[in-house]
């Protein structure tokens, strides 16, 4: 192909531009963000799109994070913050390395045998650490935290993680959601081997799955903006709510707008009120509210309802005169691997009075819907969830001490059941 002097000058130029802007966008060995000028200095990528700076999680700590123009932070450092006087160092033995303020090291990439030279963020927001100063030994793509970027690959064994919840691709194409690193809350796709699935947000806003075995990608989901604006970036997150969703952000807005998620729900995210907390809603208010049993409940932390509640009395000192707290279309969530040992057939009146007697029960759900099934729930963790469409009553152990109006709109009661009696028949579903 013959370029004329001029095509050949613009190309030229282009190749020089192009030189240019990713020679300005590496680091080199030794460079250093601090969080004290977290405003004022950042890594950013060639067209400044993405850029790696320190933001701040609380008023006076800091964590490092790449955000999206406007600020959107899309992964960070770590989860764990430092003070005014910590930094982010790309270590001159080639290693990413979070201090604090004591010199204390934070957090750290642990690259410092991969022969790393410097590092880039590019203009997709995958932050790169180099070798020969081209060839990728580690990224940011590779190690997300709680958030999938257009153009990252999310395959087998890669985890998200945001407080005690955790978001994995299964081998089978599942999409799953645990609490605490056990109950899986959320399990859906395929059902069925494949090779090597990966998940990919694309730029438009279709969430899929893309696989050898797959004639075509299949769609998981579609953002409630699909396929509109332009500068807009959508991302996958996992939130501290335990939900997985679909946002979008303008460029330079700094704001994010929720476009999917994948518990439409939020009260059936099990954990999400907290260790016998029970999820509901107002009826002038679409957000869940977090709420305790009875009056003879209380919030560990009046401050933050999402961390559950407690007995005033615990059962240790009553269990001559302990009972079951009634709750009306309320049921305790109760997911794999607890289906496995903790739900049996049995009517109403057995599933109330065997957690009543047995000390390995702390609640009871018994289903109204037809399947004739209890669930006996151990006294480790018990996460409620309240809506007058659910077909269930729910019983959850407590001290007799006196009959009262409970605390949400009269669908509570104490059941008349004062002292421990024999146990009726159950059996468990297998």
């Amino acid at each position: 192909m013959t370029l004329t002097f001029s095509a050949l000058a613009i190309t030229l130029l282009f190749s020089l531009s192009f030189h240019f802007s990713f020679s300005f966008a590496n680091i080199s060995l030794g460079s250093t963000l601090f969080a004290s000028n977290y405003l004022n200095q950042s890594w950013p990528s060639p067209n400044s799109t993405f850029s790696l700076t320190f933001v701040k999680k609380t008023p006076t700590s800091y964590i490092p994070a790449i955000t999206y123009s406007g600020g959107v932070p899309v992964w960070t450092a770590g989860k764990t913050a430092v003070d005014s006087s910590g930094s982010f160092q790309l270590h001159p033995s080639g290693t990413l390395r979070l201090v604090n303020g004591t010199g204390a090291i934070i957090w750290d990439s642990s690259t410092g045998s991969l022969n790393v030279s410097s590092a880039c963020l590019d203009d997709s927001g995958n932050f790169k650490l180099l070798k020969n100063d081209s060839v990728s030994a580690w990224s940011s793509f590779d190690n997300p935290t709680d958030a999938i970027l257009p153009s990252q690959n999310f395959t087998y064994g890669k985890i998200l993680r945001s407080g005690y919840y955790s978001f994995t691709l299964l081998r089978l194409g599942n999409l799953t959601l645990r609490w605490s690193d056990s109950v899986v809350y959320y399990n859906e796709g395929f059902k069925s081997n494949l090779t090597s699935p990966i998940l990919s947000l694309q730029p438009n806003g279709i969430l899929s799955i893309f696989d050898e075995t797959l004639s075509s990608a299949a769609v998981i989901a579609y953002s409630s903006d699909y396929a509109e604006g332009s500068d807009v970036l959508r991302f996958l997150r996992l939130d501290s709510d335990g939900n997985l969703r679909i946002y979008s952000s303008a460029r330079g807005t700094g704001t994010v707008t929720k476009r999917w998620a994948a518990i439409p729900d939020q009260c059936q995210v099990y954990g999400y009120c907290g260790n016998m907390g029970i999820c509901g809603y107002n009826d002038s208010s679409s957000d869940p509210v977090c709420k305790c049993p009875s009056q003879h409940f209380e919030m560990i932390d009046g401050n933050d309802s999402r961390k559950g509640c407690k007995r005033k009395m615990e059962i240790e000192s009553c269990r001559r005169n302990a009972t079951m707290l009634e709750l009306q279309h309320t049921k305790f969530l109760t997911f794999q691997p607890e289906l496995s040992s903790q739900v049996f057939f049995s009517g109403i009146s057995a599933c109330r009075l065997n957690c009543l007697v047995s000390s390995s029960c702390a609640a009871s759900t018994s289903l109204s819907d037809g399947t004739g099934l209890c669930y006996l729930k151990t006294p480790g963790f018990v996460s409620g969830y309240q809506n007058p469409a659910v077909p269930s009553t729910s019983y959850i152990k407590g001290c007799y001490l006196a009959k009262f109006s409970n605390s949400m709109n009269g669908r509570i009661q104490w059941a008349a059941v004062a002292e421990v009696g024999g146990s009726s028949e159950l059996s468990r579903c297998k």
